[in-house]
C-alpha cells in the first residue's frame, strides 16, 4: 500500500507540480490549498506525512500543525518556507514539525527528506493485540496486513484504551480525549464507538458500569 502524504500549498501551480512529482515517486498524495481543507482531511483520513507551507492566508502552516499536535496527532510533518529568519524556524519546531525545507524547493532534496522522515518513524508506537496491529503514529489498524477503516474519534478512543495497560479508563478521560473544551460531548456516541470496537476486539473490552472501560491486551 502506497504511503500517503497530505500537501498544503496555496500556490496552485506549485501544488500541482509537487502532487505530480510525489505521485510519480509512488506516494499517494492529497493536495489542498487552505488550512481548513487540510484540517478536515486530517480528521477524515489517515496520512503518513504532512507537507505544509508556512505562508498561507488566514492561518499559517505552523498554527495548523500546532493545532494538530494539541489534538495528539503525531503524524510526521515537514514545513516548507520562504522565510529566512530563525524565529520562524524555531516556531516551527516548537509547534512539532520534524523537518523543514526552504523555497525554492529542490525536488531531489525534498524526496530525500521525505524518505528519511518516513523511514525513521518510531516503530515502538505499534501495539499488537491478538491478530490486530495498532499503528499509533500512522493512525492505522490492520489485521493480517489488511487495513481496517476507523473514524478519527474511534481511533483516538482505541489508542486511549490500548495505552491504558489494563487499567480502567474513565468516562471523563474519554470525554477529554475526544472532545475539546468548546465542544459538547456525546455519551451516546461513546457507546456507539465502544460497540464498534467490541465487534473487532470482543471481550477484550470490558464495561465497568458507571465508571468506564478496561481494554485487556
Amino acid at each position: 500500500m502506497a504511503e500517503r502524504i497530505l500537501l498544503l500549498e496555496d500556490d496552485r501551480l506549485f501544488n500541482e507540480t509537487l502532487c505530480d512529482f510525489l505521485e510519480e515517486e509512488g506516494y499517494e498524495t492529497r493536495g489542498v490549498m487552505d488550512p481548513r481543507s487540510a484540517l478536515e482531511l486530517s480528521y477524515s483520513e489517515s496520512f503518513d506525512l504532512y507537507l505544509f507551507d508556512i505562508n498561507l492566508p488566514f492561518e499559517d502552516g505552523i498554527s495548523l500543525l500546532s493545532s494538530l499536535r494539541d489534538g495528539d496527532d503525531r503524524t510526521p510533518a515537514i514545513l516548507i518556507t520562504s522565510r529566512e529568519d530563525k524565529k520562524s524556524l524555531l516556531e516551527g519546531f516548537e509547534a512539532g514539525c520534524d523537518d523543514y525545507l526552504r523555497k525554492p524547493v529542490d525536488l531531489d532534496e525534498l524526496l530525500l527528506r521525505i524518505k528519511a522522515r518516513l523511514g525513521t518513524r518510531e516503530r515502538e508506537s505499534i501495539i499488537e493485540v491478538g491478530e490486530y496491529s495498532i499503528d499509533i503514529s500512522r493512525r492505522k489498524v490492520s489485521k493480517a496486513g489488511e487495513e481496517i477503516e476507523l473514524g478519527r474519534k474511534i481511533f483516538d478512543l482505541l489508542t486511549l484504551l490500548a495505552k491504558s495497560e489494563g487499567r480502567v479508563v474513565t468516562i471523563d478521560e474519554i470525554v477529554r480525549k475526544l472532545w475539546s473544551d468548546n465542544d459538547e460531548p456525546s455519551y451516546g456516541a461513546i457507546r456507539v464507538y465502544i460497540t464498534r470496537l467490541k465487534k473487532l476486539f470482543g471481550d477484550r473490552i470490558e464495561n465497568v458500569r458507571g465508571v468506564g472501560y478496561i481494554f485487556k491486551i
